[in-house]
């Protein structure tokens, strides 16, 4: 059996990507992203996180989490949120046997400093830009991009999907 090693920092603000098994589009529904937010909800009544950023494409997602002082299990939390969106979906798809829903592990890395988190933070929330889900990052729902727009953080155009019109003269 593989051990991996995994940065921990109590307090630490971390940024991660969670994939559905085969990269299934289990999110392109919108019942189940609600789903997806009532487990991270349940779980943070229980084990605390601060989420500065999240955003929930049709087969992963990326987020950042601050953890509380002292605390530096976040395997835990994802854990726990993975098997409680499975049993919800389960519940809901009445299959007699369930399904893999999520891959098994999840990526993660350490926020070194402030331009590590801004380059995350941009990242986050280009990303339905950048699988072309939306033309800009202010158009895709599910995402924490709105709050930053309301902070003045962004300006809500940020993110536009450029298109070359070629000319036929290159």
């Amino acid at each position: 059996m593989r051990t991996y090693l995994r940065t921990r920092h109590p307090g630490g603000l971390y940024f991660f990507t969670a994939v559905t098994a085969g990269r299934e589009p289990v999110f392109a529904e919108h019942a189940n992203v609600v789903g997806l937010r009532n487990a991270i909800c349940r779980v943070r009544q229980r084990r605390p996180i601060a989420i500065p950023a999240l955003v929930v494409l049709p087969d992963h997602l990326h987020c950042i989490w601050r953890l509380p002082i002292g605390d530096h299990d976040y395997s835990v939390r994802w854990e726990w949120i993975k098997k409680g969106f499975s049993r919800w979906l389960h519940s809901r798809e009445e299959v007699r046997q369930p399904r893999q829903v999520w891959q098994p592990r999840f990526w993660e890395h350490a926020i070194r400093d402030d331009d590590d988190l801004h380059r995350h933070l941009d990242y986050v929330h280009l990303n339905p830009v950048k699988h072309g889900l939306a033309a800009t990052a202010a158009e895709w729902p599910y995402s924490t991009f709105g709050r930053y727009v309301a902070r003045g953080w962004y300006p809500e155009d940020w993110g536009v999907r450029r298109v070359l019109a070629c000319s036929g003269n290159e």
